[in-house]
């Protein structure tokens, strides 16, 4: 796969007016880690697809770390995974090989997902509706394999229809269909302590990302909802949410760092970056299925 090539943007300006400059490198992991921690002002641009910084020094700073980010790789990396493919190939109907690299096209899981977000360079291409892996990542992607392929299969429409028809009349199905009647009520438990901001999207426990839209002052009873929400006590008392949209998805500021144990036991905190790829992501789904339903017709 031709890696998309790292580039910036000189003399930018962000929505507020402020200086600086847009920069974009093929997506990694430890890339992305590495360039937070020496640009911890920078900032996600959804609409340019590239990390802002802000600064009248900023193109002199990316450019140093350009330079050594490109001291980091290695020159042959593309033609050592072909090689290694070549070697020892992943057989997989769910794997498919070209001059540009992997294609890696499986039912939906976020498993999957999980597991492709490991490996280096490892990118989303929507008009393929697949993951885009280079050549130089064979080696990671051989690691992960069969966790993705064996998730693979069992996502499969087939497949999931045989475990809905064993699930039929149990606990499990019970269990399933008293979680959707809860999330159909909109509500989630919240530490009186420490409440959310309301209207803002925030992360949590029970539902993902959301936007705590009221509280109530209704205290939970624990003992009737201990099956639902693990984390609620009766200090607890009752929300009312709502989804986020994609508008507030895009403009919200992402956590350097994951939960840490209080934000755990609180039950919400600040959305990470990856917890925001992912609901943008559905939202974006979400807003294109909308629109599709109010086509007009002929």
């Amino acid at each position: 796969m031709e890696q998309e090539a790292d580039t910036h943007q000189k003399d930018e300006k962000d929505g507020d007016g402020e200086v600086g400059e847009t920069v974009s490198f093929p997506f990694d992991r430890m890339t992305v880690q590495r360039f937070r921690e020496t640009f911890p002002r920078a900032r996600w641009s959804e609409e340019r697809k590239a990390w802002f910084v802000p600064g009248s020094t900023a193109g002199r700073r990316i450019d140093r770390w350009l330079a050594r980010e490109a001291s980091r790789r290695d020159p042959y990396a593309d033609q050592k995974g072909r090689d290694a493919y070549a070697f020892e190939p992943i057989l997989s109907p769910y794997l498919k090989v070209d001059n540009n690299g992997f294609r890696v096209r499986t039912p939906y899981s976020r498993k999957i997902v999980d597991e492709l977000r490991q490996v280096p360079f490892a990118q989303w291409q929507p008009e393929l509706k697949a993951w885009r892996v280079p050549f130089a990542s064979y080696d990671d992607l051989r690691r992960h394999w069969q966790v993705i392929e064996e998730e693979a299969k069992r996502n499969e429409p087939e497949e999931r229809r045989k475990r809905a028809e064993a699930r039929k009349g149990t606990g499990e199905e019970r269990a399933a269909r008293r979680r959707s009647a809860e999330r159909r009520r909109r509500r989630v438990p919240l530490w009186a302590d420490d409440l959310p901001p309301i209207g803002r999207p925030v992360s949590t426990t029970s539902y993902g990302i959301i936007v705590v839209t009221e509280v109530t002052g209704e205290v939970v009873d624990q003992d009737l909802v201990a099956d639902l929400y693990h984390e609620a006590t009766n200090e607890h008392i009752w929300g009312r949410w709502r989804a986020p949209s994609l508008d507030e998805l895009v403009r919200t500021w992402p956590s350097k760092t994951g939960p840490g144990t209080y934000e755990a036991e609180r039950g919400w905190w600040q959305p990470t970056i990856e917890e925001l790829r992912e609901a943008r992501r559905k939202a974006r789904a979400k807003e294109r299925r909308a629109r599709a339903t109010q086509r007009p017709v002929g």
